[in-house]
């Protein structure tokens, strides 16, 4: 077996769900200890905060003003 080097994430459960989904794509995802905890590739750490990032601004509500 081959040691892999891996990152622990934390976050809440709404965060894990998204990258659940986001690992069904590309498979980052070494060990799914708890509700808050994640093990994932620390090579791919980078690529996977830029994505999630992403994925969060498209769920944030924004007031901006409407001109009508």
């Amino acid at each position: 077996m081959r040691a892999i080097k891996g990152v622990l994430l934390t976050c809440d459960p709404a965060v894990k769900q998204i990258l659940l989904s986001m690992n069904e794509r590309s498979h980052f995802i070494i060990e799914d200890l708890d509700d808050f905890h994640l093990v994932i590739k620390a090579d791919e750490e980078y690529r996977i905060r830029r994505e999630l990032e992403t994925e969060l601004e498209k769920n944030t509500y924004s007031l901006e003003a409407r001109t009508e």
